[in-house]
Protein backbone atom coordinates (compact mmCIF):
# COMPACT_ATOMS: atom_id res chain seq x y z
CA UNK A 1 0.00 0.00 0.00
CA UNK A 2 1.39 3.66 -0.90
CA UNK A 3 2.19 5.80 2.14
CA UNK A 4 0.13 8.82 1.77
CA UNK A 5 2.09 12.18 3.17
CA UNK A 6 0.25 15.45 4.01
CA UNK A 7 1.31 18.56 2.03
CA UNK A 8 3.37 21.05 4.78
CA UNK A 9 3.21 24.66 3.55
CA UNK A 10 5.93 27.05 4.03
CA UNK A 11 5.61 30.48 3.87
CA UNK A 12 7.42 33.04 1.93
CA UNK A 13 9.91 34.88 4.39
CA UNK A 14 8.04 37.48 6.40
CA UNK A 15 8.71 40.96 7.39
CA UNK A 16 6.74 40.76 10.28
CA UNK A 17 9.70 39.14 12.68
CA UNK A 18 11.85 41.87 11.98
CA UNK A 19 9.29 44.56 12.14
CA UNK A 20 8.29 43.07 15.53
CA UNK A 21 12.22 43.15 16.87
CA UNK A 22 12.22 47.17 16.09
CA UNK A 23 8.78 47.91 17.59
CA UNK A 24 10.18 46.10 20.88
CA UNK A 25 13.77 47.88 20.36
CA UNK A 26 12.02 51.39 20.44
CA UNK A 27 9.64 50.07 23.64
CA UNK A 28 12.79 49.01 25.59
CA UNK A 29 14.53 52.33 24.72
CA UNK A 30 11.43 54.48 25.91
CA UNK A 31 10.74 52.57 28.37
CA UNK A 32 13.89 53.62 30.15
CA UNK A 33 14.33 57.05 28.93
CA UNK A 34 10.88 57.36 30.01
CA UNK A 35 12.12 56.49 33.70
CA UNK A 36 15.52 58.48 33.48
CA UNK A 37 13.54 61.53 31.97
CA UNK A 38 10.72 61.29 34.65
CA UNK A 39 9.08 64.79 35.48
CA UNK A 40 10.22 66.43 32.38
CA UNK A 41 7.63 67.95 29.62
CA UNK A 42 7.72 66.74 25.70
CA UNK A 43 9.85 63.39 27.19
CA UNK A 44 11.30 62.03 24.09
CA UNK A 45 11.35 58.97 26.08
CA UNK A 46 7.70 58.68 26.28
CA UNK A 47 7.00 59.59 22.51
CA UNK A 48 9.78 56.35 21.55
CA UNK A 49 7.65 54.19 23.94
CA UNK A 50 4.11 55.47 21.79
CA UNK A 51 6.01 55.16 18.93
CA UNK A 52 7.57 51.21 19.63
CA UNK A 53 3.51 49.91 21.07
CA UNK A 54 2.05 51.69 17.72
CA UNK A 55 4.52 49.65 15.68
CA UNK A 56 3.76 45.98 17.28
CA UNK A 57 -0.12 46.44 17.11
CA UNK A 58 0.64 47.29 13.48
CA UNK A 59 3.07 44.20 13.86
CA UNK A 60 -0.22 42.13 15.40
CA UNK A 61 -2.91 43.14 12.69
CA UNK A 62 -0.58 42.36 9.64
CA UNK A 63 0.77 38.89 10.58
CA UNK A 64 -2.18 38.07 11.61
CA UNK A 65 -3.97 38.71 8.38
CA UNK A 66 -1.10 36.77 6.80
CA UNK A 67 -1.94 34.08 8.61
CA UNK A 68 -5.91 34.40 7.96
CA UNK A 69 -5.42 34.39 4.39
CA UNK A 70 -2.82 31.08 4.37
CA UNK A 71 -5.47 29.45 6.48
CA UNK A 72 -8.46 30.15 4.47
CA UNK A 73 -7.15 29.90 1.60
CA UNK A 74 -6.96 25.77 2.51
CA UNK A 75 -2.89 26.19 2.35
CA UNK A 76 -2.57 24.22 6.24
CA UNK A 77 -2.64 21.31 6.77
CA UNK A 78 -2.55 18.83 10.26
CA UNK A 79 0.81 18.09 10.56
CA UNK A 80 0.72 22.20 10.54
CA UNK A 81 -1.84 22.28 12.81
CA UNK A 82 0.58 20.33 15.37
CA UNK A 83 3.66 22.76 14.38
CA UNK A 84 1.19 25.92 15.48
CA UNK A 85 0.45 23.90 19.15
CA UNK A 86 3.66 22.89 19.79
CA UNK A 87 4.81 26.52 18.96
CA UNK A 88 2.11 28.37 20.77
CA UNK A 89 2.85 26.21 24.22
CA UNK A 90 6.20 27.10 24.09
CA UNK A 91 5.35 30.46 23.53
CA UNK A 92 3.21 30.36 26.79
CA UNK A 93 6.51 28.40 28.36
CA UNK A 94 8.71 31.55 27.98
CA UNK A 95 6.36 33.57 29.67
CA UNK A 96 5.84 31.63 32.41
CA UNK A 97 9.54 31.72 32.52
CA UNK A 98 9.79 35.59 32.09
CA UNK A 99 7.12 36.10 34.83
CA UNK A 100 9.14 34.08 37.01
CA UNK A 101 12.12 36.38 36.78
CA UNK A 102 10.29 39.11 37.64
CA UNK A 103 8.70 37.44 40.96
CA UNK A 104 12.01 35.84 41.79
CA UNK A 105 13.33 39.51 41.89
CA UNK A 106 10.20 40.66 44.50
CA UNK A 107 10.87 37.73 46.45
CA UNK A 108 14.62 38.18 46.28
CA UNK A 109 13.88 42.03 47.66
CA UNK A 110 11.39 40.48 50.04
CA UNK A 111 12.61 37.76 51.47
CA UNK A 112 16.63 38.14 51.34
CA UNK A 113 17.58 41.85 50.73
CA UNK A 114 15.20 43.54 53.15
CA UNK A 115 16.00 41.31 56.00
CA UNK A 116 19.76 41.49 55.26
CA UNK A 117 19.54 45.37 55.20
CA UNK A 118 17.69 45.20 58.39
CA UNK A 119 21.01 43.06 60.59
CA UNK A 120 20.18 39.63 59.59
CA UNK A 121 22.82 36.61 59.71
CA UNK A 122 24.72 39.32 61.80
CA UNK A 123 24.97 41.72 58.88
CA UNK A 124 26.95 44.74 60.01
CA UNK A 125 24.56 47.01 57.23
CA UNK A 126 21.93 47.81 59.23
CA UNK A 127 19.56 50.67 59.73
CA UNK A 128 22.48 53.08 61.17
CA UNK A 129 24.13 52.69 57.62
CA UNK A 130 21.25 53.54 55.60
CA UNK A 131 18.84 55.79 57.25
CA UNK A 132 17.01 56.91 60.05
CA UNK A 133 14.29 55.19 60.98
CA UNK A 134 14.94 52.29 58.66
CA UNK A 135 12.88 49.22 59.70
CA UNK A 136 13.33 46.01 57.63
CA UNK A 137 9.66 45.31 56.53
CA UNK A 138 7.84 44.83 53.62
CA UNK A 139 6.56 46.71 52.04
CA UNK A 140 8.99 49.73 51.85
CA UNK A 141 7.45 53.10 52.39
CA UNK A 142 10.35 54.99 52.61
CA UNK A 143 12.62 55.95 50.29
CA UNK A 144 17.02 56.76 51.34
CA UNK A 145 15.81 60.72 50.13
CA UNK A 146 13.42 60.64 53.36
CA UNK A 147 9.82 60.71 50.18
CA UNK A 148 7.33 58.72 51.92
CA UNK A 149 4.44 56.80 50.27
CA UNK A 150 1.24 54.52 50.83
CA UNK A 151 1.00 51.10 50.33
CA UNK A 152 -1.53 49.75 47.31
CA UNK A 153 -4.85 47.59 48.81
CA UNK A 154 -5.97 44.95 47.91
CA UNK A 155 -9.79 46.19 47.80
CA UNK A 156 -11.25 48.21 45.81
CA UNK A 157 -9.41 48.19 42.02
CA UNK A 158 -7.77 45.26 42.67
CA UNK A 159 -10.15 43.29 43.66
CA UNK A 160 -12.85 44.10 41.49
CA UNK A 161 -10.24 43.58 38.14
CA UNK A 162 -9.37 40.18 39.98
CA UNK A 163 -13.40 39.33 39.83
CA UNK A 164 -13.45 40.72 36.32
CA UNK A 165 -10.66 38.20 34.85
CA UNK A 166 -11.82 35.26 36.83
CA UNK A 167 -15.38 36.30 35.12
CA UNK A 168 -13.62 36.42 31.45
CA UNK A 169 -11.75 32.67 32.45
CA UNK A 170 -15.34 31.50 32.56
CA UNK A 171 -17.25 33.51 29.25
CA UNK A 172 -14.17 32.33 27.27
CA UNK A 173 -14.57 28.56 28.20
CA UNK A 174 -18.31 28.84 27.53
CA UNK A 175 -17.53 30.06 24.55
CA UNK A 176 -15.32 27.26 23.54
CA UNK A 177 -17.97 24.72 24.72
CA UNK A 178 -20.24 26.73 22.41
CA UNK A 179 -18.05 26.71 19.45
CA UNK A 180 -17.40 22.78 19.59
CA UNK A 181 -21.23 22.42 19.55
CA UNK A 182 -21.54 24.75 16.61
CA UNK A 183 -24.07 27.37 18.53
CA UNK A 184 -22.89 30.28 16.67
CA UNK A 185 -25.13 32.95 18.95
CA UNK A 186 -24.11 32.15 22.48
CA UNK A 187 -20.13 31.75 20.97
CA UNK A 188 -20.83 35.51 19.82
CA UNK A 189 -22.77 36.52 22.83
CA UNK A 190 -19.96 34.98 25.12
CA UNK A 191 -16.66 35.84 23.06
CA UNK A 192 -18.23 39.66 23.19
CA UNK A 193 -18.50 39.79 26.77
CA UNK A 194 -14.70 38.61 27.11
CA UNK A 195 -13.36 40.85 25.55
CA UNK A 196 -15.40 43.79 27.09
CA UNK A 197 -14.05 42.33 30.33
CA UNK A 198 -10.70 42.60 29.09
CA UNK A 199 -11.02 46.24 28.13
CA UNK A 200 -12.50 46.66 31.25
CA UNK A 201 -9.34 45.08 33.20
CA UNK A 202 -7.12 47.57 31.67
CA UNK A 203 -9.47 50.40 32.29
CA UNK A 204 -9.48 49.62 35.83
CA UNK A 205 -5.88 49.57 35.77
CA UNK A 206 -5.28 52.62 34.75
CA UNK A 207 -7.47 54.17 37.10
CA UNK A 208 -5.62 52.05 39.64
CA UNK A 209 -2.35 53.76 38.39
CA UNK A 210 -3.55 57.60 38.37
CA UNK A 211 -4.99 57.12 41.58
CA UNK A 212 -1.61 55.39 43.21
CA UNK A 213 0.28 58.18 41.47
CA UNK A 214 -1.96 61.51 42.29
CA UNK A 215 -3.26 60.28 45.69
CA UNK A 216 -0.77 57.74 47.37
CA UNK A 217 2.26 59.11 45.98
CA UNK A 218 3.18 55.57 45.20
CA UNK A 219 5.69 56.11 41.98
CA UNK A 220 8.07 54.55 40.22
CA UNK A 221 10.47 56.69 42.22
CA UNK A 222 8.94 55.08 45.18
CA UNK A 223 12.08 52.58 46.36
CA UNK A 224 12.12 48.89 45.38
CA UNK A 225 8.43 48.44 46.45
CA UNK A 226 7.19 51.12 43.48
CA UNK A 227 9.71 49.59 41.35
CA UNK A 228 8.08 46.07 41.72
CA UNK A 229 4.65 47.06 41.90
CA UNK A 230 4.70 49.06 38.87
CA UNK A 231 7.34 46.27 37.14
CA UNK A 232 4.66 43.55 37.62
CA UNK A 233 1.73 45.00 36.84
CA UNK A 234 2.64 47.15 33.95
CA UNK A 235 4.10 44.11 32.29
CA UNK A 236 1.11 41.73 33.44
CA UNK A 237 -1.20 44.81 31.76
CA UNK A 238 0.71 44.53 28.61
CA UNK A 239 -0.02 41.17 28.65
CA UNK A 240 -3.35 41.75 29.03
CA UNK A 241 -3.77 43.61 26.04
CA UNK A 242 -1.90 41.13 24.14
CA UNK A 243 -4.75 38.63 24.92
CA UNK A 244 -7.71 40.82 24.00
CA UNK A 245 -6.04 41.97 20.61
CA UNK A 246 -5.63 38.60 20.44
CA UNK A 247 -9.43 38.09 22.01
CA UNK A 248 -10.63 40.86 19.47
CA UNK A 249 -9.53 39.28 16.43
CA UNK A 250 -11.01 36.16 16.79
CA UNK A 251 -14.28 37.68 17.75
CA UNK A 252 -14.10 39.34 14.30
CA UNK A 253 -13.42 35.81 12.56
CA UNK A 254 -16.40 34.58 14.62
CA UNK A 255 -18.66 37.51 13.30
CA UNK A 256 -17.55 36.72 9.77
CA UNK A 257 -18.22 32.93 9.55
CA UNK A 258 -14.37 31.93 10.16
CA UNK A 259 -13.82 28.76 12.59
CA UNK A 260 -15.39 25.71 13.27
CA UNK A 261 -16.07 22.82 15.49
CA UNK A 262 -13.53 20.66 13.93
CA UNK A 263 -11.04 23.82 12.90
CA UNK A 264 -10.22 26.41 15.16
CA UNK A 265 -7.26 26.54 16.90
CA UNK A 266 -6.82 30.62 16.60
CA UNK A 267 -9.65 30.16 19.25
CA UNK A 268 -7.67 27.62 21.52
CA UNK A 269 -4.16 29.56 21.33
CA UNK A 270 -6.16 32.79 22.39
CA UNK A 271 -7.89 30.92 24.98
CA UNK A 272 -4.97 29.68 26.52
CA UNK A 273 -3.09 32.36 26.66
CA UNK A 274 -5.97 34.13 28.42
CA UNK A 275 -6.10 31.77 30.97
CA UNK A 276 -2.26 32.08 31.36
CA UNK A 277 -2.77 35.68 31.84
CA UNK A 278 -5.77 35.07 34.51
CA UNK A 279 -3.27 32.63 36.29
CA UNK A 280 -0.28 34.98 36.57
CA UNK A 281 -2.80 37.73 37.60
CA UNK A 282 -4.19 35.00 40.86
CA UNK A 283 -0.68 35.09 42.14
CA UNK A 284 0.36 38.76 41.62
CA UNK A 285 -3.05 39.72 43.16
CA UNK A 286 -1.74 37.22 46.21
CA UNK A 287 2.04 38.22 46.34
CA UNK A 288 1.68 41.87 45.05
CA UNK A 289 -1.29 42.88 46.82
CA UNK A 290 -2.63 40.85 49.72
CA UNK A 291 0.54 39.32 51.31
Amino acid sequence: MKNEYEKYYVPAQSPWPIIGAVGLFFIAVGSGLSIMQMGKEASSGVYLLLAGIAVIIYMLFGWFKNVIDESMSGLYSKQLDISFRQGMAWFILSEVMFFFAFFGALFYARMLSVPWLGGADNNAMTHEVLWNGFEAVWPLLTTPSGETTQAMGWQGLPLINTLILLTSSVTVHFAHVALEKNKRAQLKIFMVLTVLLGVGFLTLQVEEYIHAYQELGLTLESGIYGNTFFMLTGFHGLHVTLGTIMLFVVMLRIFKGHLSANNHFAFLAAAWYWHFVDVVWLCLFMFVYVI
